[in-house]
């Protein structure tokens, strides 16, 4: 059957581990890829211009995790394309773009009571939800596992119809043709992608593609292989496409856009969980100039002036006031976590070896307490909106687009498909823009109003409103092997925490409000707000029980989610039942890894490259490992800190970490993202705690958050271990791992063992 490009649709579909079928799904999905002028469509992934430009669409949100580097960089190698005629543009929300292992893992938050029917019955599902859904969400470093293979399987059926094109211009057959750099070639005979574009763009796709036997990686460069006084790494072959115009500020966020008329609105918030607006002196902006209008709904008030700094100015005029039916206090949510954590109804959540079984003793036990934690992005919440003839224009950085589209078109009584929404990259995020209050909130102004409208939150309202990491007191206890080697023989995990993944899902999939959520998923057990809490060692006997508890705060996702709080009360055990045996922290975690050679290795890698002397006291050295995954596929990393107590109180001087996330595609990207995260978990560590009081942060101010500033920031080496394995992504495993090395190094530095995280809100 011949086939063309016209007429077809591109899409996805699951088949022996991999997603195949690029190009050949039903055709009620239409290409959402639209050429420019001088522009050819292949599929549902790629242009190419005639002036050779070929553009990528990425159906994720570049959120500075350098996604918008990533897709790009494996459709050029698979296409054969010069990096320097690479260009990115946001693919538009559509079914062409499904993300089906997000999908797979989050079956539970989209349908609760389906999955777990049969692993066929579980696919069949996440596909088509997925695609009907335009499940596009960017999180829990699924990227990768969800779009190499359909980006390679795009560029490499293009790169076969420009080779198709071109031989059947020189009288050969296309399999003798090569493509490198963007020029087709054959003997003496060449043509760029441009020359080929519109006559390969009518071309039948191959069906498979002949995809390259090589994959994308990267080799890494250990620091020990660099030549002596060498400190700088070498110049990356693929440098970020985003990072010259973040440099100049020519790169474009919501908060850049401007249409024609537009005007600039400013918001007030009461507490976010059951607050009511019940007045406001509507009098009392009257002599500010450049009011355009004001909004209000049941739960704020917004006002859009000519600036934005004149809508902020009327609303402190207009001082609204609130009222809230659930004034939470974080005193009262640390007695009810204390109350449920031992007397609680608990549920299983995992269990492995002999389970509950195998622990006949408790011979070691510690609490651990985690407080909540903002996400705390550098840019909050804007977007920019356009409201006319029934239909809304939104401008917005979102990580799952569909579901904040249809949350605005449904505050504004629209179909989903009268809203288009236009994805913008995000000034970070750390999981903070899969919510989408904000849209919700522009659509009701630009139709109020009947004007473009840009909103932007000020940080007061980014804190009122953030949905914080889940608080969480963890009793861990272990029964100990007889003689006095300290061998862990069972392992039991008591979790009190607030179903944290399910209150988020009916929030993002059931667009409850906060408070509906939490009353809907109280009392449920939640896997997800658990995740990680099987350590990696190979344990004769280990059991985790999650105690849900209803605090009345709204919680959601922040970078490391329930990794962060499982790996800070694990390896802080790890290391006092280590110290209670007077065992040295490094060999006994060697003793328990037993097969995963490839934690072990991190491990001695992390050890070396910090010349790790034991852990004795007063050395300030710390040591933790975690994996995210499982042993097949999963992301690991050992980290070494150290740290000490002077006069300007707790500093961290020096982070080791060694990491095998498997095959690497673009080393530069990943030692970023192991850095940041490195740094975002000295926040969480060493920062403020989040403390609430009638319904309301303590503090609005960025400062307070005690984030750290370049002055914090320790020496930090990274050396990624070489591996075959599938990619696995770095983004979560620097924050997850440095709270727990800081505090284990901070107990070899002062003698005091800090169970509460962060580490100081107690005090030392």
């Amino acid at each position: 059957m011949e086939l063309t490009r016209r007429g077809l649709v591109t899409g996805a579909a699951l088949g022996g581990g991999l997603l195949v079928a690029w190009w050949f799904v039903p055709r009620t999905y239409p290409n959402p890829l639209e050429p420019a002028r001088g522009e050819h469509v292949f599929g549902a992934w790629i242009k190419i211009a005639e002036d050779g430009v070929v553009t990528v669409a990425v159906p994720q949100l570049e959120m500075g995790q350098g996604i918008t580097t990533l897709l790009p960089q494996i459709v050029a190698q698979e296409l054969g394309a010069d990096w320097r005629q690479i260009a990115v543009e946001p693919a538009p929300v559509a079914a062409a773009y499904p993300n089906f292992p997000l999908a797979k893992k989050w079956a539970e938050l989209w349908e609760p009571l389906a999955p777990g029917l049969s692993d066929a019955t579980d696919d069949m599902q996440t596909r088509q939800f997925a695609r009907t859904q335009r499940f596009t969400a960017t999180a829990d470093g699924t990227a990768i596992s969800a779009y190499e293979a359909p980006c390679r399987e795009a560029a490499a059926a293009t790169r076969a119809m420009l080779a198709e094109e071109a031989a059947s211009r020189w009288g050969t057959s296309w399999e003798e043709c090569e493509v490198e750099g963007g020029i087709v070639s054959w003997g003496d005979n060449s043509a760029t992608f441009g020359e080929l574009a519109v006559g390969a763009a009518d071309r039948s796709a191959p069906d498979p593609a002949p995809i390259r036997p090589e994959a994308p990686s990267a080799s890494p460069l250990p620091s020990a292989s660099r030549a002596d006084g060498e400190d700088a790494a070498p110049l990356p072959d693929f440098p970020r496409i985003d990072l010259p115009s973040k440099v100049d500020g020519s790169f474009t966020f919501a908060s850049d856009v401007r249409l024609p008329g537009m005007v600039y609105a400013a918001i007030r918030h009461g507490p976010s969980n059951g607050s009511e607006l019940t007045g406001f002196n509507e009098a009392g902006a009257a002599d500010i100039s450049g009011i355009v209008g004001a909004v209000k709904t049941k739960r704020w008030l917004a006002v859009a002036a000519t600036t934005w700094w004149s809508a902020e100015r009327a609303l402190l005029a207009m001082a609204p006031q609130f009222t809230t039916s659930f004034p939470v206090n974080s005193d009262d949510i640390d007695a009810r976590m204390d109350t449920l954590l031992t007397g609680g109804d608990s549920f299983k959540i995992a269990e492995t070896g002999f389970g509950e079984e195998g622990m006949a003793r408790v011979d070691i036990a510690r609490r651990y307490e985690i407080e909540p934690a903002h996400a705390a992005p550098l840019e909050t919440a804007s977007a920019a909106a356009r409201y006319g003839d029934g239909r809304l224009e939104l401008w917005i950085a979102s990580q799952a687009p569909e579901q904040a589209r249809a949350a605005a078109a449904k505050a504004v009584g629209l179909r989903p498909e009268d809203v288009a929404l236009y994805p913008m990259p995000a000034g970070g995020s750390f999981d903070a823009r899969l919510e989408h209050d904000h849209a919700i909130e522009i659509a009701h102004i630009a139709k109020s109003l009947g004007k473009p409208v840009q909103l932007t939150w000020k940080r007061r309202e980014e804190l009122i409103h953030s949905r914080p990491r889940a608080p969480a007191f963890i009793l861990l206890g272990a029964q100990l092997a007889a003689g006095g080697s300290g061998s862990i023989d069972a392992l039991k995990m008591r979790i009190a925490t607030p179903p944290a993944a399910q209150e988020f899902g009916r929030r993002l999939f059931g667009n409850l409000t906060p408070w509906a959520a939490i009353a809907e998923t109280s009392g449920r057990k939640d896997a997800l707000a658990c995740e990680g809490a099987v350590p990696p060692y190979e344990l004769p006997s280990v059991t985790v029980r999650h105690i849900p508890v209803e605090t009345g705060q709204p919680v959601g996702r922040v970078r490391g989610n329930a990794h962060g709080t499982a790996a800070f009360a694990t390896e802080s055990f790890i290391d006092e039942v280590a110290a209670s045996a007077n065992r040295e922290p490094l060999s006994y975690r060697m003793s328990m890894l037993g097969s995963d050679i490839r934690l072990a290795a991190c491990l001695q890698r992390a050890a070396s490259m910090a010349e790790w002397n034991g852990g004795v006291a007063q050395s300030g050295q710390g040591i933790a490992c975690h994996r995210i995954g499982d042993a097949e596929t999963g992301a690991r990393i050992a980290c070494v800190a150290t740290a000490r107590q002077g006069e300007g109180g707790v500093r961290v001087t020096q982070l080791v970490a060694a990491v095998d996330i498997g095959r690497i595609i673009n080393l530069d990207i990943a030692r970023q993202q192991i850095e940041g995260g490195l740094l975002f978990g000295i926040g969480i560590a060493l920062g403020n705690a989040l403390r609430m009081r009638g319904g309301l942060p303590t503090s609005f101010d960025y400062a307070d958050l005690g984030l750290p500033t370049l002055a914090d920031c320790p020496e930090i080496d990274v050396d990624f271990i070489p591996s075959e394995a599938a990619p696995a992504d770095p983004g979560e495993l620097g924050a997850v791992i440095a709270p727990p090395a800081i505090a284990n190094a901070l107990f070899s530095a002062t003698g005091l063992r800090l169970r509460r995280l962060p580490l100081l809100s107690g005090g030392i």
